[in-house]
């Protein structure tokens, strides 16, 4: 369980295809030890298991699942990954519940600069999930805890404000750029009980 409040990112430094399967290392300065091998670290939003660390390099297996539902499959060396490790009891919740169990992407409608703010429209990949956004809810952007501004028939809105873009890696995104998105688990639990 992770709480999308993002102050760490890495840095893709190797990628091992396979048909149904990716090994990924991503260098970063965030602290681990060996200790945290097997330990759960959300990267991008989606909960990966660290299964080595060498040299400030973190490993990771990514399944066929994950590839199919993510944006990992268009990874290249050198992106930038933002990396949140779990919750641990007694730590402040200040953002919102994240699972890391990705429902599906979006990808970069525009991106309007108010100020210092910026305001990004998304288009979810799956139409049929916009019944799973309302207009001050929360909502995972590449594993960042951010606010519905606006929804409408084919894309949301989020600001984003200065403090966040500085630690992650959204002030990289442009137009069509695919991103992670996990629906807020309280609303998605909510609609399935209510049919």
């Amino acid at each position: 369980m992770f709480n999308g409040i993002v102050y760490n990112t890495g840095n893709i430094n190797s990628i091992k295809k396979n048909k149904t399967f990716f090994i990924v290392g991503i260098q970063s300065n965030l602290k681990f030890s060996n200790k945290e091998i097997g330990s759960s670290i959300a990267c991008n939003g989606v909960c990966l298991t660290v299964t080595k660390i060498k040299n400030k390099i973190i490993y990771f297996y990514i399944s066929n699942e994950t590839l199919k539902r993510s944006n990992f499959e268009f990874l290249s060396i050198g992106d930038k990954i933002n990396l949140e490790k779990s919750l641990t009891f007694g730590k402040n919740i200040s953002g919102h519940f994240i699972q890391g169990h990705v429902d599906t992407t979006a990808s970069v409608k525009k991106i309007t600069i108010q100020g210092k703010t910026w305001l990004f429209q998304f288009s979810l990949k799956e139409k049929k999930l916009y019944k799973f956004l309302i207009e001050k809810a929360s909502i995972s952007i590449n594993g960042i805890s951010l606010t519905i501004t606006k929804v409408k028939n084919k894309y949301f809105e989020v600001s984003v404000i200065p403090h966040t873009l500085k630690l992650t890696n959204l002030k990289d995104l442009k137009i069509r750029k695919i991103v992670n998105v996990e629906l807020d688990i309280f609303v998605k639990y909510i609609l399935k009980i209510s049919k």
